[in-house]
């Protein structure tokens, strides 16, 4: 098992910044992927950045240029700049291990003036 906990989250003004970050816990030596995904209100979560163990990083086109995934040890990072009111959403933080898909509660993204 895998547990994730996300932090950071929060209200910033259209153009601002704000960090993610993912901490995980449990059986973490064998996760192949870390991630974030997001869910707009009336929306599908879709994904916004991945990283796998080689390093190789995918990210939605809409934030490609703005969003920075990385990990550090058993945390992961998501450095977003350039922040859009399109970009409001519940961002969650996703791992991936033996085949099996792993999910944090999510925290809250506002861009809004």
């Amino acid at each position: 098992q895998v547990q994730l906990v996300e932090s950071g989250g929060g209200l910033v003004q259209p153009g601002g910044s704000l960090r993610l970050s993912c901490a995980a816990s449990g059986s973490i030596a064998s996760i192949n992927a870390m991630g974030w995904y997001r869910q707009a209100p009336g929306k599908q979560r879709e994904l916004v950045a991945l990283i796998i163990t080689s390093g190789r990083t995918n990210y939605a086109d809409s934030v490609k240029g703005r969003f920075t995934i990385s990990t550090d040890n058993a945390k992961n990072n998501l450095q977003m700049n350039s922040l859009k009111p399109e970009d409001t959403a519940v961002s969650y933080c996703y791992a991936r291990r033996s085949g099996m898909d792993y999910w944090g509660k999510g925290t809250l993204v506002t861009v809004s003036s």
